[in-house]
């Protein structure tokens, strides 16, 4: 008789273990990522729950489905490590030059982006039908962002049922509660949630060309052209500093506060889509800037964003085990790419901004918020480590 997959499992077969576990993967990271807000944070908390799960797969019963027993260990270690404060808070970064007052100083400073190379990776490899559709809405920087500032049960209950799809009795056995909980507790998530319009797929070709032109503007440290693209309630983040500068009058004086830190060198923008936004990799070149924008973006700009609009161009898999996760990882997974994401916090803290890194260096990842046909939001994360997470190199020449 052929013994099932989840039987060898049961009988201590590491490799049963992983082909059970393995499908769930990526799935799993990015639900730890919707609860964590980081990178690095998913990445322990995916081998905790592979290693949880290896442990106490001789008590799994099979009266839910791999995949939910999964889920529930995921969600629990999270709201677990959110109750424990065991969350991992990045130095604010120091600046060289004295920049403006802020408009505000933010408490969520753990925020990281997340590749579109790894989405499209988890849409594409998925085995269920729920979590290859990868609606807009609910892996955009705001939607993160708007989780972290939820309490650990409701966060988990918001995103079990509205974005997961799972039955509100499911989710009670599924957090030790009750339907009537549930239900509770999903009313005022959603009512501290601002509702997004739904908007499945990346950018679209009208938030391509206004990213194009933003391009062009930053590169060149066109102040103007950059405020020209955005709307009246813009604001420009920079985690992990605390820093934000909201409406156009703050945004200039930080914008040209930078440049004039930098001491005329310019800073170039590669492709690198984040959570299905216009984005690009950040690197500070040693060539002065010119003396104003051009009208049209130049040709690297136009081919380097059309090539961020294609489905994994540019990245590489943010995240997967590696050794301590036991039986549960996988060899893609050993690269290191989560261990330089892990260090993300001292390097930010020690490159601070952009001229203290050296020429060609990769300081960030720049994010752009689409909002009514102009961009809403710039959040530029000062974090190099970012560049192994999106598969860009640490230097260009």
């Amino acid at each position: 008789m052929v013994r099932s997959v989840l039987e060898q499992a049961r009988d201590g077969d590491a490799g049963a273990f992983r082909e059970l576990v393995e499908p769930y993967r990526g799935e799993l990271h990015l639900h730890c990522y919707r609860m964590l807000g980081s990178l690095a944070d998913a990445e322990d908390l995916v081998q905790e729950t592979l290693l949880a799960a290896w442990r106490g797969l001789g008590g799994f019963a099979g009266r839910s489905s791999v995949r939910t027993w999964l889920y529930r260990i995921a969600t629990n270690r999270c709201r677990n490590a959110l109750r424990d404060a065991r969350r991992r808070i990045p130095a604010e970064p120091v600046p060289p030059f004295v920049p403006p007052a802020p408009s505000r100083r933010a408490t969520v400073t753990w925020l990281q982006p997340y590749p579109d190379a790894a989405l499209d990776r988890i849409a594409e490899r998925a085995p269920d039908p729920a979590a290859r559709y990868l609606s807009r809405e609910t892996v955009e920087l705001a939607f993160v962002l708007a989780v972290q500032q939820l309490p650990p049960r409701q966060a988990a209950v918001l995103l079990l049922c509205d974005v997961l799809d799972f039955g509100r009795t499911e989710v009670a056995e599924m957090l030790d509660t009750t339907p009537t909980a549930v239900k509770g507790a999903l009313q005022r998530a959603r009512a501290g949630l601002t509702a997004n319009e739904h908007r499945p797929g990346g950018p679209d070709a009208g938030e391509l060309a206004v990213a194009r032109r933003f391009a062009a503007a930053f590169t060149a440290d066109d102040v103007d052209g950059v405020l020209a693209l955005l709307t009246d309630e813009a604001w420009l983040a920079m985690p992990p500093a605390p820093h934000e500068y909201h409406g156009a009058a703050a945004i200039r004086a930080f914008l040209a506060a930078s440049a004039r830190g930098r001491g005329g060198r310019r800073l170039r923008l590669v492709p690198a889509g984040a959570n299905r936004q216009p984005a690009f990799g950040c690197y500070l070149d040693d060539r002065p800037a010119p003396a104003r924008a051009t009208p049209e973006a130049p040709a690297a700009v136009r081919s380097a964003t059309a090539e961020a609009a294609r489905p994994g161009s540019g990245t590489r898999t943010v995240a997967g085990a590696d050794d301590r996760a036991g039986p549960g990882a996988s060899d893609a997974a050993r690269s290191g790419a989560s261990d330089a994401a892990r260090s993300g916090a001292s390097d930010a803290a020690r490159s601070g901004a952009d001229d203290r890194a050296g020429p060609g260096a990769f300081v960030g990842v720049v994010v752009l918020t689409p909002a009514a046909g102009r961009i809403g939001r710039i959040t530029r994360f000062l974090d190099p480590s970012l560049a192994a997470a999106f598969g860009l190199p640490s230097h260009r020449g």
